[in-house]
C-alpha cells in the first residue's frame, strides 16, 4: 500500500519580477500545440510553458544565441548563433547541440518529418535527414550573403530569403536552386507559405507575394508602413498574420484581398518579432526581442493578453530641455527611421537615437530675421537638405526654406498665422506640394518643394487655421481645424477639390474655441481625431470627415496629437499642461498620463506602438514602457536516468534568498509541485504539466516571502513527496 503524504510545499518559487531593456527578450517561439509552448532568446534562454501560458519555466542552455526555432511532432530545432542546431522536445527534456558544419549563425529553420532545413550567414544552407543529428550542405549556387530565413512547403520545395532583397527558392530539397528576382534591395527578414504560395516580409515594410511553380517574379503589396515584417504566420492563406515594428498585429481574414489592414487589438508596445499559430484552434502566441513578456490570444486574435501575470508600466522620461516649443515642430529623417528633429524656439536639435539624445545642429531663419518660434517643421523627403519652417516673426510671421540643411535661409512667404497653430503641412503623398493657411489670408500652395506658393482657395471660410491634415492616398481630400482663442467656437472645413473649395462639416460645442490638432490614418484613411480647447471632449470620425463624433472625454482640455503610423489603434493626445492619453484599442478605452514638466503638449509623433515622443513646450519627452515579468520556476533538466521518482532536500537549507529542488521522474507523465505555507494553505503552483523521464533541477528565489517554515511537495506517478525548508532572511 503507498503511502500518501498531505504535501504541504509553500516553496519558495522564485517568482522572479524584472523589467527589461533592449536585446534582453526572445528571438523566436514555436507552438507545437494550445499547452506546451516555448520560447527562445539569446544566451541559450528558452522558456517553457506545459499549461499554456498559465506559467512559464525559464532555463539557460549554453551560452550560445538562439536565433529561430521550427518543430514538427514532438520534436524541436532550435538554430544557434554558434553554427549548431539544438534539439529538445515540446515538454520539458534535455538540450543536444549538433554541428552543421559552420559556425555562423544559423538563422532560419523549417522542420518537417522527414527532413529539416537550416539557412545561415554567408550564403549557406543545410539539410537534415536524420531529425537534426547530421547535417550536409545544400548551399551551392547561393550568394555569399546574410540569409534570414527558410521555408519547406513539402520536402523539396521551398523558399530562403536574405540580406539585400535576397530570395531563392528550389525544387528538389536544394540540389539546385533559382534567383527570384523580388525587386528590392531591403533586407528580407521572413518567408512562409502555404501549398504553392510564398509570403515574403522585410524591413521598411516590405511584403511581396508570389507562387510556385508560377515563373514571374513575386508581386510587392503597398502595406502603407515604415515598420519592418518580422514574422508570417496563419492556418490558411486568406487567415494569415504578420507582425513586427512596435508590436503590431496584422491579419488578412476579412475582407479578403485588403493587404493585412485587419490590425489586432494588444498590449504589447515593442517589437513583435515572431507569432505562431495553433492550426483550427484560435490560438496564437507572440513573443518580442525586447521583453520576455509573452502574449497570446485565444480567439483567433479577437483580443490578445500577457501571459502569466505579465504586465508593462509607462512613464514619461525628460530628453530634452527647451523653451519656445508651442507649435508641432516633430519631424522624422524620412530615410533613417532612428532619425529624428525638433526645432524648440528658433534652435534645431536632432536626434540620431530615436530621441534618446540629441545635438544642436543650427537655427532657423537668418541674421537679419528676428524669430520668436516656430510652428511647423519639415525634411523634405525628396532632397534632406531641404528644411521648410513656418516661424513666428516680427513685424510679420514667416515661411521660410533652407537648400543646404539649414546653413542659410529664404523667405518664401511673409503672412501672419494663428499663434498656437500649425500653418504648414507637407502632401505626403507628394512632397512636392505644401499647403499654408494663415490668418484670414487665403490657402496656398506649393508644387515645387516648397520653393514658391500660390493662392488657390475661391472661398476662404477659415479666421485662423490651427492644423491641416491631406488624406493619405488622396491628396484631393483636405482638412483645416479653425478656431481664436478664447473667441467663438471652432469649426473643421474639409476640401474635395485639392483646397479651391470647402465646405463645413463641424462645429465645437460652446466655450471650445480652438481645436488645436488632428491626425489620421494611412492604414484607415476614413479614421480623423481632433483635439479640444478649452473643453476635455475628443472628437473622431469614421468615415473620412463627413461626421464627428465625440469619444470619451479626458480630465483635460486637449491639444497636440498624432496617430501611430504603424497601428490606427494606437492613439496619443497632450494637453496644454501636464498630461496625456492614450489609447491601443482604437477610442475605446483611454489611459491618462501624468508629465513630469514641460508646461504645454504641443506637439506629438509616434512612428510606432512603443515610439512615441511628445514636445512639451519646455522640454522633449519620450515614454518608457517596460515590462513586468513573473517567470514562476527557473528549472533546468540534468543529465543521467532515474532509477526511481524522488525530491530531493532543497540546498542550501536555511536559505536566504535563493535555493534549489531536485527532483526525479521515472516515466513520462503530469507533475505537479505546490507550494504550502506552516498552517498547510497552499500558496502557490511551481510545476503543472507533462514531463519526460529525467533529473530536473529548480531554483527559487524567496526575495518576497517572509522568515519561517515552508513546505514543497512533489506529485507524479502516483507518489507524493514533501520537504521541509526554511527561509531565514
Amino acid at each position: 500500500m503507498k503511502k500518501y503524504v498531505k504535501i504541504f510545499l509553500l516553496t519558495i518559487l522564485t517568482t522572479i519580477i524584472y523589467s527589461d531593456s533592449y536585446s534582453q527578450g526572445l528571438n523566436a517561439i514555436v507552438v507545437p500545440d494550445t499547452v506546451n509552448i516555448l520560447a527562445v532568446g539569446d544566451n541559450g534562454k528558452m522558456l517553457r510553458t506545459s499549461n499554456g501560458g498559465a506559467t512559464w519555466s525559464r532555463t539557460a542552455s549554453g551560452t550560445a544565441n538562439f536565433k529561430c526555432a521550427g518543430w514538427v511532432g514532438d520534436m524541436v530545432l532550435i538554430g544557434g548563433s554558434d553554427g549548431k542546431v539544438y534539439k529538445t522536445t515540446k515538454a520539458n527534456s534535455s538540450v543536444s547541440g549538433y554541428n552543421t558544419g559552420t559556425s555562423n549563425s544559423i538563422n532560419g529553420i523549417s522542420v518537417r518529418f522527414a527532413v529539416a532545413y537550416a539557412c545561415a550567414d554567408g550564403g549557406l544552407v543545410y539539410k537534415s535527414t536524420n531529425q537534426g543529428v547530421n547535417w550536409s550542405s545544400v548551399s551551392a549556387g547561393l550568394p555569399n550573403v546574410k540569409l534570414n530565413s527558410i521555408y519547406f512547403m513539402d520536402d523539396n520545395t521551398g523558399m530562403v530569403v536574405g540580406n539585400a532583397g535576397t530570395a531563392y527558392k528550389t525544387t528538389n530539397g536544394g540540389t539546385n536552386w533559382t534567383a527570384v528576382t523580388t525587386g528590392t534591395t531591403r533586407n528580407l527578414l521572413t518567408v512562409y507559405g502555404r501549398v504553392l504560395e510564398y509570403y515574403i516580409g522585410g524591413e521598411w515594410g516590405t511584403f511581396l507575394y508570389g507562387s510556385f511553380p508560377n515563373p514571374a517574379p513575386p508581386v510587392a503589396w503597398d502595406m502603407k508602413t515604415r515598420s519592418d515584417i518580422k514574422c508570417i504566420t496563419g492556418p490558411g492563406s486568406f487567415d494569415l498574420k504578420i507582425v513586427g515594428g512596435g508590436g503590431f498585429i496584422r491579419n488578412n481574414k476579412v475582407p479578403t484581398g485588403t493587404y493585412f489592414n485587419n490590425f489586432e487589438v494588444n498590449p504589447m508596445m515593442a517589437s513583435l518579432v515572431s507569432i505562431e499559430t495553433s492550426a483550427l484552434t484560435g490560438t496564437s502566441f507572440a513573443c518580442s526581442n525586447v521583453t520576455d513578456a509573452i502574449i497570446k490570444t485565444s480567439n483567433y486574435g479577437a483580443s490578445w493578453e500577457f501571459t502569466a501575470g505579465a504586465s508593462k508600466s509607462i512613464t514619461w522620461v525628460s530628453k530634452l530641455s527647451g523653451s519656445g516649443g508651442i507649435g508641432n515642430n516633430l519631424c522624422m529623417n524620412p530615410n533613417n527611421r532612428d532619425e529624428l528633429y525638433v526645432v524648440y524656439g528658433k534652435t534645431m536639435y536632432r536626434s540620431m537615437d530615436r530621441g534618446e539624445t540629441w545635438t544642436n545642429f543650427g537655427t532657423v531663419g537668418s541674421s537679419t530675421t528676428t524669430v520668436s518660434s516656430a510652428h511647423s517643421f519639415y525634411v523634405s523627403p525628396l532632397d534632406t537638405n531641404i528644411l521648410m519652417c513656418a516661424i513666428t516673426s516680427s513685424p510679420t510671421d514667416l515661411v521660410v526654406r533652407s537648400t543646404n540643411y539649414g546653413a542659410t535661409w529664404t523667405t518664401i512667404l511673409s503672412i501672419n498665422f494663428s499663434n498656437y497653430g500649425m500653418p504648414l503641412e507637407m502632401d505626403q503623398n507628394n512632397p512636392n506640394v505644401y499647403y499654408y493657411a494663415p490668418d484670414n489670408g487665403g490657402f496656398w500652395k506649393s508644387t515645387n518643394n516648397g520653393a514658391s506658393f500660390t493662392e488657390i482657395s475661391g472661398n476662404y471660410p477659415f479666421r485662423s487655421p490651427c492644423d491641416i491634415v491631406v488624406q493619405w492616398g488622396n491628396s484631393n481630400k483636405i482638412m483645416v481645424a479653425d478656431g481664436i482663442t478664447g473667441s467663438g467656437v471652432a469649426n473643421i472645413f474639409k476640401s474635395d477639390n485639392g483646397g479651391v473649395n470647402w465646405t463645413l462639416v463641424h462645429t465645437n460645442p460652446s466655450g471650445a474655441s480652438e481645436i488645436p490638432s488632428m491626425c489620421n490614418s494611412a492604414q484607415d484613411t476614413n479614421i480623423v481625431y481632433a483635439t479640444n480647447w478649452s473643453q476635455s471632449t475628443r472628437y473622431r470620425t469614421v468615415n473620412g470627415g463627413s461626421n464627428w463624433a465625440s469619444i470619451q472625454s479626458t480630465s483635460f482640455s486637449g491639444w497636440g496629437s498624432d496617430l501611430c503610423r504603424e497601428d490606427p489603434n494606437v492613439v496619443l493626445t497632450g494637453n496644454y499642461g501636464q498630461g496625456s492619453s492614450l489609447t491601443t484599442n482604437g477610442g475605446l478605452t483611454w489611459t491618462e498620463y501624468s508629465m513630469p514638466s514641460g508646461g504645454c503638449g504641443a506637439g506629438i509623433i509616434v512612428p510606432e506602438r512603443g515610439y512615441l515622443i511628445a514636445m512639451q513646450c519646455s522640454g522633449l519627452l519620450k515614454m518608457n514602457i517596460t515590462y513586468n515579468v513573473i517567470t514562476n520556476v527557473e528549472e533546468q533538466t540534468l543529465t543521467g536516468v532515474p532509477t526511481k521518482y524522488n525530491l530531493y532536500q532543497n540546498f542550501p537549507n536555511p536559505f536566504n534568498p535563493t535555493t534549489e529542488i531536485r527532483y526525479d521522474v521515472l516515466n513520462t507523465g503530469n507533475v505537479s509541485m505546490k507550494v504550502y505555507d506552516q498552517s498547510g494553505k497552499e500558496i502557490y503552483t511551481l510545476v503543472n504539466g507533462i514531463k519526460n523521464a529525467g533529473s530536473y533541477s529548480v531554483k527559487f528565489d524567496a526575495s518576497s516571502f517572509a522568515s519561517g517554515v515552508y513546505y514543497y511537495t512533489l506529485e507524479t506517478g502516483g507518489n507524493i513527496f514533501t520537504k521541509k525548508m526554511i527561509l531565514v532572511k
